[in-house]
């Protein structure tokens, strides 16, 4: 059974505090430069961890993934009706 995930943005204020971040969720990625972490968490713990990583006196703010909310069942394009059009073709010489 695959287990419902959503990403975490956490903006954090110096790069040296990423370590701490680990015992919360996956660790994707961390930004030194813009001083960010990616981390994954189960859809079923993310209010108890987000209000948990809220606390950490190193955390600017947090952003939430919207990517399991996106529909990703497309429809197919419809086809395209050549309309018939009267252009004319001047010659510039």
């Amino acid at each position: 059974m695959i287990t419902k995930r959503q990403g975490i943005v956490v903006w954090i204020k110096h790069p040296k505090y990423v370590k701490r971040l680990r015992r919360y969720g996956h660790l994707i990625y961390a930004s030194r430069k813009l001083k960010y972490v990616l981390i994954y968490v189960n859809q079923e713990e993310l209010e108890e961890v987000t209000e948990q990583i809220n606390r950490l006196n190193f955390v600017k703010r947090i952003d939430l993934s919207h990517k399991p909310f996106v529909d990703t069942v497309y429809q197919k394009k419809s086809p395209i009706i050549e309309e018939e059009t009267d252009y004319e073709i001047k010659s510039v010489y």
